[in-house]
């Protein structure tokens, strides 16, 4: 029998599954884009729908809707308005955790690790003698074994039935070397400023990506680290991790030393022996409080008095030991040299980054982190 083999096309061979999942990463992702109007959502599913058949001949849009609300994805609250729910929020955070590794390098490791090895959590392929107060765990049984029948032979038992005379000293016992895993307080800054939407460019976008997966990964992998997000417009505010993917920009202008400041303030409360912030931003300073708590401001940027403010909080954050990483999304070479004067200033770290790279840079930092043993 003779069989004739056509071109694989991907959409033929897509399942009922798979269309919905890719749907609803679709929506997922609208979600993140309209800060979390469920509804304007919605919209933009129906009008893709008709002007482009996203749904394909087995599904309606009104069969959609019903299938969100199955999987516990949107609700209507009392005021009949449709919103998203915790789980969707839960997921979109995870999606973003995923979109943004699917982009990593390979990393040594999956932890904050040190150069150091003592008694942490992570095995190394050595082992050492056993010390009092290391971990029953990070036994290596075999080499322990091993010891035990070495020592028991230069005792003259080689002509005795090991299997009975063997016993185990304190001596024989061998554990896996580990890496000190650290603790770490990170705040995360991101500028909310009008610049992060002008020109057409979605700029806030990857930065929520960037905050949610930072979010998701501490959560996860890091329970013991902490993060405060902070927004900084006209002014700095702390929000929670349930508020990242629906930020929005204002009309703001950039005050750059209000959130270092508001972020000094959270991390010499979290008693962390590690300290660090990651800033997004793509402007330059352009405001500032004054003495007298008026805001003071320069939509031009580049103020003196705004610049020169700003970095003596670079400079506090240096003595305290807090490093600044500043990651900018934005090419200007007025702010490239801010960038470079608030790093050395700090001690800091300054990062290039275009939209696409913006989380892989962020998130291989953190990872990477490698400090003090605590």
């Amino acid at each position: 029998m003779r069989i004739n083999y056509s071109k694989w096309i991907p959409g033929k061979s897509q399942t009922a599954e798979d269309k919905l999942k890719e749907l609803i990463g679709l929506f997922h992702e609208l979600l993140i884009r309209t800060s979390g109007d469920a509804q304007e959502a919605l919209n933009w599913m129906r009008y893709l729908g008709e002007e482009y058949n996203i749904f394909g001949p087995d599904m309606t849009f009104d069969m959609f809707i019903d299938e969100l609300k199955r999987q516990g994805l949107i609700e209507t609250d009392e005021n009949s308005l449709i919103k998203p729910t915790n789980k969707a929020i839960g997921t979109i955070k995870r999606n973003a955790l995923l979109e943004i590794f699917r982009s990593l390098k390979k990393s040594p490791t999956g932890a904050h690790d040190t150069p150091h090895s003592g008694t942490g959590v992570e095995r190394t392929s050595g082992t050492k003698n056993y010390t009092f107060g290391d971990q029953p765990a990070n036994i290596d049984f075999s080499r322990t074994l091993q010891n035990a029948m070495r020592r028991s032979l230069r005792e003259g038992n080689a002509d005795d039935d090991l299997s009975e005379n063997l016993h185990l000293d304190e001596e024989d016992i061998e554990i896996y070397e580990t890496e000190h895993a650290t603790s770490c307080a990170t705040a995360l800054l991101i500028d909310i400023s009008h610049s992060m939407i002008l020109y057409g460019e979605d700029r806030i976008t990857p930065a929520k990506k960037v905050a949610m997966a930072l979010a998701e990964l501490i959560k996860n992998k890091f329970p013991k680290d902490k993060l405060y997000v902070i927004t900084f417009g006209d002014e700095a505010e702390l929000i929670s991790d349930a508020e990242l993917p629906f930020l929005e920009v204002g009309p703001y202008h950039t005050n750059t030393r209000d959130g270092l400041r508001l972020a000094r303030r959270m991390l010499r409360r979290s008693g962390n022996i590690n300290k660090q912030i990651f800033m997004v931003t793509d402007g330059k300073p352009s405001a500032m409080f004054d003495e007298n708590g008026k805001l003071y401001k320069n939509s031009f940027g580049l103020d003196p008095k705004i610049i020169n403010k700003t970095l003596d909080e670079a400079i506090a954050l240096r003595r305290e030991k807090i490093p600044i990483s500043t990651f900018m999304i934005a090419r200007d070479n007025y702010l490239i040299d801010f960038v470079e004067e608030m790093t050395k200033a700090n001690h800091g770290r300054a990062y290039y980054s275009g939209l696409n790279d913006l989380g892989q840079f962020v998130l291989v930092d953190y990872v990477r982190n490698r400090r003090k043993k605590y």
